[in-house]
């Protein structure tokens, strides 16, 4: 597997997002968001299609320079 630093920052930028969406979840199931529900809903709303695209450009990225 070929890693450059580009797809090694877009791989861990993918999952501090994920972490953010998993606590996120953790967060509104609880019933009483520290944050807020709304600030909490816009954090896992954003997190989750960012953690994925993240994800598919670190893919692309070592594809490219394989």
């Amino acid at each position: 597997m070929v890693g450059t630093p580009k797809s090694s920052l877009f791989l861990g930028c993918s999952c501090i997002a994920a972490i953010a969406a998993v606590g996120s979840i953790f967060e509104l199931s609880s019933g009483e968001p520290q944050l807020g529900g709304l600030l909490t809903g816009v954090i896992l709303s954003l997190s989750i299609p960012l953690a994925a695209l993240l994800f598919y450009l670190a893919i692309q990225d070592a594809k490219a320079n394989q």
